[in-house]
């Protein structure tokens, strides 16, 4: 369990991935294209940070013909971005 949550802080130690995070939280679903514009990154850099997402559980994807749709895993995603900036803001 606290491996698995030292990957979880990691995820959430990286400031593109929480800004992917967000994104995916205002848009509920994205494909890769659509974030990497949003994010103004590459393509090839959203795939690997959402690569690292996914293995960490944070995201979830699912197929519509070649392209890949990206969403929040769950409700999870969003309660613990929310506590951050709760715990950020009271300091």
């Amino acid at each position: 369990d606290f491996a698995d949550l030292l990957v979880l802080s990691k995820c959430l130690g990286d400031s593109s991935r929480v800004q992917l995070l967000y994104a995916l939280a205002t848009y509920k679903e994205m494909c890769v294209c659509d974030i990497a514009e949003a994010l103004q990154m590459g393509q090839s850099a959203i795939s690997h940070q959402l690569r690292v997402l996914r293995t960490a559980r944070l995201v979830k994807y699912r197929k519509e013909g070649k392209e890949a749709w990206y969403s929040l895993a769950d409700d999870h995603v969003v309660k613990l971005m929310c506590q951050g900036l709760d715990h950020v803001r009271e300091l």
